[in-house]
């Protein structure tokens, strides 16, 4: 049985990670509008280039240069984009323009518009992002470190990173949980040409990067996310576990049970903010869902065709959607580990191919999915409660990675 997390409302799902918001005493009423604005951020598939739109007001749109092809994020309680550029070694960030104060019982909105921060972060091939309990951490795949910033002063436009040292160089990542700091450990086996160094699990350290305890044996690990208490992770054995312990981190390895196809393995996974479950991917052509504590651990969904993006809804925490080549996005019911339903999109998109061929990316935008079609130049907004078109924002180029900011507020 899932676990609801504690508190979640609707709104704070809306506005997740909203720990950078700052209270502020006032007296007023509440007589004020209500305000709900999505800001919708495209990164460029060719040229270094973020567009910028309000989903509800697309003429409203601002363009920011970049110096390569971005994937983006949205970090700091949706203050800030982090726009990765693993290929120019480089991560810049664009504020927003949209900011909340928490007053408990509501939260106030201002609005105003994006803007680069001057600041920005080089390094040998950054990639991963990880982002949880107010910190946003880069992980250095050429670099052998990874970078940490402080959630609220980025909120701020301070980019004041801390580095974290890595015995070697690997694609992997870096995160907090608890009093200590996780990091993906690599072999010392030698390796040749541009061949992946080898992967062997998760370790915690302290801030200064020396072991806090004992290798958690996760080969090949990759990908993660947090849901309520856990952080998840992918490997070759099946999916490790962690929770922060009295005594440091505890580990549980999950492995893959005996009734899921064999030869694959997940190593993508997303955490819900609502409910304890991962949705993570398994293999080309399917989906499992994840129960860190209770089994049946896994729940596998096969798909009709092969998996092009997929998404959770932080508003409602047991959803998810996935596109496939065929051009379809479904709904996944997490609950049932079944598709409730879906509906044709974009023209087909095939896998075949180079991995980061132009091909669509969705999110979530309120009770939208926005769906980026590279090929037709637009971005589609989709009715997550039909899965009907409500229209169409043409975006200059290729438009390909995407994220989301905003949600609702009251103005005074």
């Amino acid at each position: 049985m899932f676990r609801q997390l504690a508190g979640a409302s609707t709104l704070a799902l809306i506005l997740a990670g909203g720990a950078v918001a700052q209270d502020h005493d006032h007296d007023h009423d509440h007589d004020h509008g209500d305000v709900t604005l999505y800001r919708v951020f495209v990164g460029d598939h060719e040229k270094g280039q973020v567009t910028a739109f309000d989903l509800s007001e697309p003429d409203h749109r601002w363009t920011f240069p970049t110096t390569g092809q971005v994937k983006l994020y949205s970090v700091a309680g949706g203050a800030v984009v982090a726009a990765v550029q693993s290929d120019a070694d480089t991560v810049q960030f664009i504020r927003s323009g949209i900011s909340f104060h928490d007053h408990g019982d509501h939260r106030d909105i201002e609005v105003g518009d994006p803007a680069a921060i001057d600041a920005s972060l080089t390094g040998p091939r950054p990639f991963h992002l990880v982002e949880h309990d107010g910190k946003v951490v880069l992980n250095y795949d050429n670099g052998g470190y990874a970078e940490i910033l402080d959630g609220g002063a980025l909120a701020e436009g301070k980019v004041e990173p801390v580095k974290f040292p890595q015995a070697r160089a690997h694609h992997g990542f870096v995160a907090p949980l608890g009093g200590s700091w996780l990091s993906t450990v690599a072999s010392d086996e030698k390796v040749e040409g541009d061949a992946s160094v080898p992967r062997l699990g998760l370790q915690a350290f302290d801030a200064e990067g020396n072991p806090a305890g004992e290798l958690a044996t996760c080969t090949a690990i990759h990908g993660e996310a947090f849901s309520g208490a856990y952080l998840a992770a992918g490997c070759k054995e099946g999916v490790l576990t962690v929770k922060a312990g009295a005594n440091g981190p505890e580990y549980k390895l999950l492995p893959y049970p005996e009734d899921l196809p064999q030869g694959v393995t997940t190593g993508t996974l997303l955490g819900s903010t609502g409910i304890q479950v991962f949705l993570g991917n398994y293999g080309p052509d399917g989906l499992v869902v994840l129960d860190p504590v209770d089994e049946p651990h896994y729940r596998y969904i096969k798909l009709p065709f092969r998996r092009v993006d997929f998404a959770l809804d932080p508003a409602k925490p047991s959803t998810g959607y996935v596109l496939t080549e065929d051009g379809s996005l479904h709904r996944i019911d997490l609950l049932k580990a079944e598709i409730a339903a879906s509906a044709k999109v974009t023209e087909p998109y095939s896998m075949d191919g180079h991995w980061n061929d132009p091909r669509p990316r969705i999110a979530m935008a309120g009770d939208e999915i926005v769906v980026t079609d590279p090929n037709a130049g637009l971005v589609r907004r989709i009715s997550a409660e039909s899965l009907e078109e409500l229209g169409t924002v043409p975006v200059e180029g290729k438009p390909y990675n995407i994220a989301v900011t905003g949600g609702s507020g009251v103005t005074h």
